[in-house]
């Protein structure tokens, strides 16, 4: 799929053997603020997940692929969700996993692809992202792939005893 394929990475979907990456993931408690994760996942639930992530978008409502290098080093994570095909809209969220491997332009070509991917194949009207107001990263990654900040969400997520503000950040597709 050439939509999928950009000049350092590609995306593709999960596989079963993705199930460690995922589980590595899913139980690293540094980013489950990002998530509004609070407990850890088996490798069961995991499998199961990764056994049903064929699921086409319209039936699980969600799309999780997997950012890979041309080398086939597994990068990170983006994924679609919340889709509403009636709407056309779908919330946003990505993941570089290793933090040495931040900060090379993988994050924002892995979302300039799905933002294509939105607007050719599922006919999108607009893209969502929620971002912690400390999270400068997401914020720059977002911003500088045209999303607007449109929304702040006080005190949404309480972190270490501390509530948080979380902005909404909006992309609306020109057709």
């Amino acid at each position: 799929m050439v939509t999928l394929k950009g000049e350092n990475i590609y995306l593709r979907a999960l596989e079963p053997e993705d199930l460690d990456f995922v589980y590595c993931i899913e139980n690293d408690e540094q980013i489950w603020e990002m998530s509004s994760t609070q407990t850890p996942y088996s490798r069961f639930l995991i499998k199961q997940y990764l056994e049903h992530a064929h699921k086409d978008i319209y039936e699980a409502k969600q799309l999780r692929l997997v950012i890979c290098s041309y080398d086939d080093a597994t990068l990170g994570l983006i994924d679609l969700f919340d889709f509403n095909p009636m709407h056309r809209r779908a919330g946003v969220g990505i993941l570089i996993a290793e933090e040495k491997e931040r900060g090379k332009g993988y994050g924002a070509e892995a979302l300039e692809l799905i933002i294509k991917y939105g607007a050719t194949h599922l006919r999108l009207h607009q893209l969502y992202a929620n971002i912690s107001e400390d999270n400068m990263t997401s914020i720059n990654l977002f911003e500088n792939q045209g999303f607007s900040k449109v929304g702040v969400k006080k005190d949404w997520n309480l972190v270490k005893n501390t509530f948080k503000d979380e902005f909404l950040y909006q992309l609306i597709y020109v057709h």
